[in-house]
């Protein structure tokens, strides 16, 4: 879903890639949206962010595969916390958005991972609205928030006045937004 967003770099709402000189992964994991992010923007440094030191050790290994290293930082810490002070062309996140009651009901192969990877909160959107509230800060002001969120588009749409720009595929409707920094700046 978000890959073939993150793919079309310069069609539709994403900048250009060559335009494009920083990116944020936050909530990176395995570093595979950090991995694709500088495959897509060859003129990119990336600065990859989760809080599960775990995962930044698969994301270690899988940057060293694709011999990234020398474009994609990856940094130990809650969301923004490792970057403060710094701004972005764009922002890439599929953060964890499963709602405790489907997390609850997860099939025995699905709880083999780490719980953090998929809860959200109760709705499964708690870090999400973390991200939307601080996001206009570390964006540049041509730049912008793409956002993976599961089934939760119409409790954002309720909740917030913004103008969300779904992302539609093939293999999904609905689940990946695009927010443009100046969109932000107005909440």
């Amino acid at each position: 879903m978000m890959t073939g967003a993150l793919a079309q770099g310069g069609s539709g709402p994403i900048p250009d890639p060559f335009e494009i000189s920083h990116v944020l992964d936050l909530c990176t994991g395995s570093g595979c949206l950090a991995i694709l992010a500088a495959m897509a923007y060859p003129n990119a440094a990336v600065d990859a962010v989760d809080l599960s030191k775990e995962a930044l050790e698969v994301a270690k290994l899988n940057v060293a595969d694709y011999d990234m290293a020398d474009r994609v930082r990856l940094l130990a810490g809650d969301l923004f916390s490792p970057v403060a002070g710094r701004r972005y062309d764009l922002i890439v996140t599929n953060p964890p958005y499963v709602a405790q009651a489907e997390v609850d009901a997860f099939p025995a192969e699905y709880r083999a991972e780490p719980v953090m990877a998929h809860l959200g909160g109760a709705d499964g959107l708690d870090i999400v609205r973390r991200i939307l509230a601080e996001a206009v800060d570390h964006l540049t002001p041509e730049g912008g928030l793409l956002c993976e969120i599961g089934t939760g588009r119409d409790i954002l749409e309720e909740e917030y006045d913004l103008p969300f720009l779904w992302l539609d595929s093939e293999e999904s409707e609905g689940e990946v937004f695009w927010l443009a920094a100046a969109d932000l700046a107005e909440e």
